[in-house]
Parts: structure tokens; C-alpha cells; sequence
């Protein structure tokens, strides 16, 4: 059985390496028109789609999945809404793919610049939530790239009711059916084989839970682009506007929990603490928040919890959070880029100087001046939407979308020059 899902993967592989030739060299009118094609298709194809989706949800009932695995199983007619917005969205978006950047004579009198052009094939890994699936393709099928989707077991009638619709909406643009392909087998030897196809696969990226990205970063022999965890940092600084601290504050913890641009951590400069601390408390209790601090955090705020080394280290993904109040900016940053994870970290404050410093000195994917870590996102950052976040320092950083899913090679032009 192993040779087998070995063979069937390198079978996708070979045809994923043909489909990316020409990939690369479609026009982007006929790209735009494969995205708003599969978007006709998921439209006409409501009933095939919420059919297979429900087989998924009964199988999952069966197994025990919890709730929350449930719902980010289900495919409701909102979500298929989405879908097909996503796929307009991206098909409005600037293409990339040809674009050349600083153009310039050299003394020589040739001229160089830097030309935008896919990786090729993209191999995604993911689990539960089908939806990832045309997330996924429409923006490797904007940026010229072939993909190869492996996602979870739990969803496997959705994503291949999808696949079906993604399949005849290239088939209408006339570009390679095998562009997007997903894989069919919930056997793990298909993880395993993807990941380790050099000669098929460009780059891997996984979407899902630490152990899964652990898994593959691990045994990928094929770069990765991904992030472990989320550990964010928000310090109000003593010079911090008191409204927008306490704004920034609750709105970074509690606008959403189980997402990786969640504040985690929460340092308070020593001078303002004893005026900041009380009245978040009395916000975050009121939420339902559990408080976790340092030795002069339980002091102001006698009923928190005294927090450990690994809270300092822990992403809670829930309404659990950790706070320490600080010496001053430099301890501040320090803590930062000892425990944090350099996915998004933000200071509030009305000096200037003291943010330029947060800005050049956090080593961060995504640094922030007065506004919620909640930010960190595609959509949020205008990249119409996201294939996940890296917070590796690749050539993508931070949310990865259209540019990210792209690299430069080098353009040369001359006039029959010679080097001498």
C-alpha cells in the first residue's frame, strides 16, 4: 500500500511540474478568467457541495469530533458565499507575475532589474476547514504556480466536490487541469511523500496546529514556508494615551482567541501600571479573561494568578493571559525576543522616537505602533488575502500572499556589451 501512495504522489507530482510550464506563462486575462469560471462553478454546483460537505460533518460525529472541529467543518451557504468572493477578490487583484522592479543603468551600460516570477509547484497541507481549499488555489492560480492541496482526512468529500469545480473552471479558461490538483488519499504516507519531492515539489506550506508544523518542518526536504506559534506582545508604554492602551489592550486578547495574531502577553511599563492594571482587570473579568502575572502584577492585582516561566513562553489560543510589568522600554523588547515567536508584537505610545526604536529593534514579522496585533492579516494588510504567515526570515515574512507566493530573478538588458 505504501508503494502505492508513493507512486500516486509522484504520479501528481510530474503532472503538477508540466501544469506549472504553463502556468508560468499565462496571460493574466486568462487567469482572472479560470478564477471567476470556478466561481460560477461553486455557485451552480450549492447542492453537490453542502451534500458532501454533509457526509464529512456525519463521519466526523462518528469519530467525535468536538464542536469546534465540527464548525470549522461545515460548508454553509455563508461560507460558500465567501468562497466565491474570495475568488473575485483575487481575480481583481494586480498580478505580480512579470513585473519588473528597480530597473537601472550600471556603469557598464547595461541595464539590470528584478523580474517577479512563480516558484512553480506549491505543495499545501492542511486540515479541517475545506474552504482553505479555494483560498489556497485561487492565490497559487493568480501567481502563475501549480499546487498540490493534501487536506485533512475529516473533509475529504468537500475538498474533492471542489476540486471538481476548480477543474472544470480551468478547463474553461483553457489552462492546465492538473494546475490544481487534490491529493485523494487520507493515507499519511501522502503527507510524508509530499514533502520530500524536491525534483517535483518548490516549496510546502502547512496550515494547521504546532504538532502538524512541527511534523513537517522536521522532515520536509523542500522549503517551508509556516510559523509554530503565535506568541504576541502588546507593551503600553509609560507615554501611551490611556484610551488607546486600554483599547489596544482588550481589543488584542479578546476579539478573537483562537487565532495567532492574539495577544498572549501583555508588559506594562512600572510607572503607569498602577493606573492601567485595575481598570483592565475590571474589563477582562467582566470577559471572563483569567490573569496571569508577574510577582508586581499580583500585587496591584491581588487576584491574578502568579504566572510561571512557561506562561511566558505558552500560547493559550483561549481567554487565559499573561502580564508582567517592566522596567522600561529596553527590558521590554528584551522579553520580547527572548519569549516570543516574531509573529506580532505592538507598542503604545505618543513618542516618536521611542517608536521608531520598537519598530528597528523587535524582531518581529509583523511590528506595530498603536493598533491591535489582531491586524496581522492579509485582508487587513491589503493583500486581498493570505496563504498563511511565515515568520521564518525567507524571502516571505509576515502574511504571505500574491508577492509572497512569487520570487525575483534578475533581468539583464544590453546592446551587445562585452565585459572588459
Amino acid at each position: 500500500m505504501t508503494e502505492q501512495v508513493t507512486e500516486y504522489m509522484h504520479g501528481l507530482g510530474r503532472k503538477a511540474r508540466e501544469a506549472s510550464a504553463g502556468m508560468a506563462k499565462a496571460e493574466t486575462s486568462d487567469k482572472n478568467r479560470a478564477l471567476l469560471a470556478i466561481a460560477e462553478e461553486l455557485q451552480a454546483a450549492r447542492g453537490a457541495l453542502r451534500k458532501a460537505n454533509a457526509a464529512d460533518l456525519e463521519s466526523g460525529r462518528e469519530r467525535g469530533l468536538d464542536s469546534a472541529l465540527l464548525d470549522r467543518l461545515e460548508l454553509t451557504d455563508a461560507r460558500i458565499d465567501t468562497m466565491v468572493e474570495n475568488l473575485e477578490q483575487v481575480a481583481a487583484l494586480p498580478d505580480p507575475v512579470g513585473t519588473i522592479d528597480d530597473m537601472k543603468y550600471v556603469p557598464s551600460g547595461i541595464q539590470i532589474g528584478q523580474m517577479r516570477v512563480p516558484l512553480g509547484v506549491i505543495g499545501i497541507i492542511y486540515e479541517s476547514r475545506p474552504n482553505v481549499t479555494i483560498e489556497a488555489a485561487s492565490l497559487c492560480l493568480k501567481s502563475g504556480n501549480a499546487v498540490i492541496l493534501r487536506g485533512g482526512s475529516e473533509s475529504i468529500a468537500s475538498n474533492q466536490a471542489i476540486a471538481a469545480c476548480v477543474q472544470k473552471g480551468l478547463a474553461k479558461a483553457g489552462l492546465p487541469e492538473a494546475a490544481v490538483q487534490v491529493v485523494e488519499t487520507t493515507d499519511r504516507v501522502a503527507v510524508g511523500t509530499l514533502i520530500a519531492m524536491p525534483e517535483y515539489v518548490d516549496v510546502i506550506v502547512p496550515r494547521g496546529g504546532k504538532g502538524l508544523i512541527e511534523r513537517i518542518s522536521k522532515d520536509a526536504r523542500v522549503p517551508v514556508i509556516k510559523h509554530l506559534d503565535g506568541i504576541c506582545h502588546v507593551y503600553l508604554d509609560d507615554r501611551a494615551d490611556v484610551s488607546k492602551a486600554v483599547n489596544i489592550a482588550i481589543n488584542a486578547k479578546t476579539h478573537r482567541y483562537g487565532v495567532c495574531n492574539a495577544m498572549e502577553t501583555l508588559l506594562v511599563h512600572q510607572s503607569v501600571a498602577d493606573q492601567l492594571l485595575p481598570e483592565l482587570a475590571t474589563q477582562y473579568r467582566e470577559i471572563g479573561v483569567e490573569l496571569r502575572g508577574c510577582s508586581e502584577v499580583c500585587r496591584i492585582l491581588p487576584d491574578a494568578v502568579a504566572a510561571t516561566e512557561e506562561d511566558w513562553v505558552t500560547e493559550y489560543l483561549g481567554p487565559v493571559l499573561s502580564i508582567k510589568v517592566v522596567a522600561d522600554m529596553d527590558e521590554a523588547i528584551a522579553h520580547i525576543n527572548r519569549y516570543g515567536s516574531h509573529h506580532t508584537d505592538a507598542m503604545v505610545t505618543e513618542d516618536y522616537s521611542r517608536s521608531r526604536r520598537f519598530l528597528r529593534e523587535v524582531d518581529s514579522s509583523s511590528v506595530m505602533i498603536n493598533a491591535s496585533t489582531r491586524f496581522a492579516d492579509g485582508f487587513e494588510y491589503g493583500l486581498g488575502a493570505e496563504i498563511g504567515i511565515s515568520t521564518d526570515k525567507i524571502h516571505a515574512r509576515g502574511p504571505v500572499g500574491l508577492l509572497g507566493l512569487t520570487s525575483q530573478k534578475y533581468v539583464v538588458l544590453g546592446d551587445g556589451h562585452i565585459r572588459k
